[in-house]
């Protein structure tokens, strides 16, 4: 079997170009096709991702798509920008990586989870991420939270649901709504800033009970000192973890990890395995978060994940793209010991995840089930490639 000809493309969405993922198709002289897709598609930087898309499909022309760790290591060595890369080629290489399991697994008519070892577990925990964002329902307006009240409601919305996990940032905005700058985030903050986040925080562990598990998102928007101020206030809120509490730097990461108690969260803005070696021997991170769209794909993410095993460290794939990453993700977490939760994306509930893939798949009682069709068990819809504003193809 060899590969004839890739297909990428940058679809259009209900939202706008700087929200609408990248994809590839890659076609065999048998017929099979797999698809894939990028993970650096969303805030700036999608025409770079695409751009690597197109300049990797034509090393492997040619190649058997079976071949999955050969075609990697081509990838990653003949690149000369692979080797200790970013975001840019590794997004690159995952697209076009999740497109070969993808064949590989229609080929040997199997799911890809049984490539990577079968099942751990049946049912994976997922919790509703992103409520800062709102949780309506499919098609409903979102109510991106402002006020405590606010911010207990998308709350209340989500355990309605069956969640008994959640995820917020409580330091994105101000009290008036407005978007807060790097500057207004770091360093030392002031009383009334502190006040404005405990007082989130607590109206929403007050709107859900003890029994849920609220994750602190951050974006790294945090350096260390003002992390570890937020930190300390949110740790008598009972939180699961701390998500990017800042730019993962290992010496940064050790103050921060020295002076707080809640687990910290992190890992999409780490890209390989050899980048997150360093910061699991040091034990500075306890729940790991790849993004397989933007760290090299199944191949480099499995390995992850197994080093991850190594340090007793557990593992939640980030999840941030098209209704194709959520399938994706789930084949590797099923597979994984060190599995411990999914995350559910609150763009995966808006239109502009709609009209984009086969299937979008939604939890039940905050639970999923891995999808048993072959390979990936989702695709992009031919008349989504169509209206695609970056259409190319490399044979």
């Amino acid at each position: 079997m060899k590969i004839t000809k890739i297909e990428i493309f940058h679809l259009n969405t209900a939202n706008n170009k700087m929200n609408s993922p990248i994809g590839c198709r890659i076609h065999t002289d048998t017929g099979l096709y797999g698809d894939g897709e990028a993970g650096m598609a969303y805030g700036t930087g999608g025409s770079a991702a695409f751009g690597m898309v197109c300049d990797l499909a034509e090393k492997i022309v040619g190649m058997d798509p079976l071949n999955t760790e050969a075609i990697w290591e081509k990838m990653y060595k003949s690149t000369f920008w692979g080797q200790n890369g970013g975001p840019v080629i590794f997004s690159g290489i995952a697209a076009i990586d999740v497109a070969l399991w993808d064949i590989k697994g229609k080929h040997f008519d199997v799911p890809c989870y049984v490539l990577l070892g079968g099942k751990v577990r049946d049912k994976l925990r997922c919790y509703a991420s992103q409520l800062q964002f709102g949780w309506g329902k499919q098609g409903e307006p979102q109510l991106w939270a402002v006020t405590p009240e606010d911010y207990a409601s998308n709350s209340r919305l989500a355990v309605a649901e069956g969640y008994d996990a959640i995820k917020i940032d409580f330091f994105d905005r101000d009290e008036a709504g407005k978007p807060l700058s790097s500057l207004e985030q770091t360093g030392l903050l002031s009383p009334r800033k502190m006040r404005m986040v405990e007082a989130r925080i607590r109206a929403v562990r007050e709107a859900v009970g003890p029994d849920v598990d609220i994750i602190m998102e951050n974006h790294s928007y945090t350096d260390a000192l003002s992390a570890v101020q937020v930190g300390r206030l949110a740790e008598k809120y009972d939180i699961w973890a701390f998500e990017e509490p800042n730019t993962p730097t290992v010496k940064t990461s050790e103050y921060i990890a020295k002076n707080l108690k809640i687990p910290l969260a992190n890992g999409e803005r780490l890209f390989t395995r050899w980048q997150y070696a360093p910061f699991f021997e040091q034990n500075l991170i306890q729940l790991a978060q790849p993004d397989i769209g933007n760290c090299g794909g199944i191949t480099e993410v499995k390995k992850i994940c197994d080093l991850a095993y190594i340090y007793d460290v557990a593992v939640q794939v980030h999840v941030a793209g098209s209704p194709l990453a959520t399938n994706v993700a789930l084949h590797v977490e099923t597979a994984i010991p060190n599995f411990t939760i999914h995350e559910h994306h609150v763009a995966n509930r808006m239109d502009t995840s709609e009209g984009l893939t086969k299937y979008n798949l939604q939890p039940e009682n905050g639970y999923f089930t891995v999808p048993e069709l072959p390979g990936i068990g989702n695709e992009f819809l031919q008349e989504a490639i169509k209206a695609a504003y970056q259409y190319k193809v490399v044979d």
